[in-house]
């Protein structure tokens, strides 16, 4: 399963690991503490970066809006994780937003102490080059299954990524989303969603108490994957 969840695990969360102790005080030493209110956005499409940002608390979505204005959730960001750096390297504005799920505790790096830091510590530099790379990889795994699965095969797929996402820091808690949310993950209707969450809930793979789901046959989700 290691495997399977570092398909579609940014794995930011790791970026600061590889370096000297020495090294992560520099770093720590640099973030200011903010907080941000459910639905507030973190950065938001064509806005212009001003720094990255590390999740202390709480959650919050990687979208962005298609044509008809419906959202495309492309990911779930939790404690740990690391965002917001990808257009500061390409010099670009942001290429989609990000919204709190809740109420956030971020840690924040102005750009040009995010510049110098790299500077001052090449090992830095190397781990964000190298997690840009697999963060690609795991964005071009995404599209795949929202292009090449069928509604089930993607329901399964998402739950089992976002049980392991939820369950980093709580291995207790379960898969707590709107419907919307959920299916603008998933890429389908909040409906057919529905219809989709009653048929795992009949068979046994899943259990829901109010809007949180929690898995219970994971073989089972793992064998839609396959057919």
């Amino acid at each position: 399963m290691k495997n399977f969840h570092s398909q579609f695990d940014f794995e930011s969360e790791l970026l600061f690991d590889a370096l000297t102790p020495d090294e992560q005080k520099l770093v720590f030493n640099a973030m200011e503490p903010l907080s941000i209110k459910k639905g507030s956005l973190l950065f938001y499409e064509e806005g212009i970066p001003t720094g990255i940002f590390q999740i202390k608390k709480g959650k919050a979505k990687k979208f962005k809006r298609g044509f008809s204005g419906t959202e495309q959730i492309f990911y779930i960001y939790t404690p740990g994780d690391v965002l917001g750096y990808h257009a500061l390297f390409g010099e670009e504005r942001y290429q989609d937003s990000c919204e709190a799920l809740e109420d956030l505790e971020v840690n924040f790096i102005a750009k040009d102490v995010f510049f110098k830091l790299l500077q001052d510590i090449p090992a830095l530099q190397q781990t964000f080059i190298k997690n840009i790379g697999h963060e690609f990889g795991v964005l071009a795994n995404i599209i795949a299954v929202l292009a090449q699965k069928n509604l089930n095969a993607r329901l399964a797929i998402n739950l089992l990524i976002l049980e392991n996402r939820f369950q980093k820091q709580d291995k207790k808690s379960g898969i707590d989303l709107t419907r919307e949310d959920l299916a603008n993950i998933i890429g389908t209707s909040s409906e057919s969603l529905g219809r989709s969450l009653k048929q795992f809930k009949d068979e046994g793979i899943i259990e829901i108490e109010k809007r949180v789901i929690y898995l219970k046959n994971r073989e089972q989700l793992l064998q839609l994957l396959k057919n």
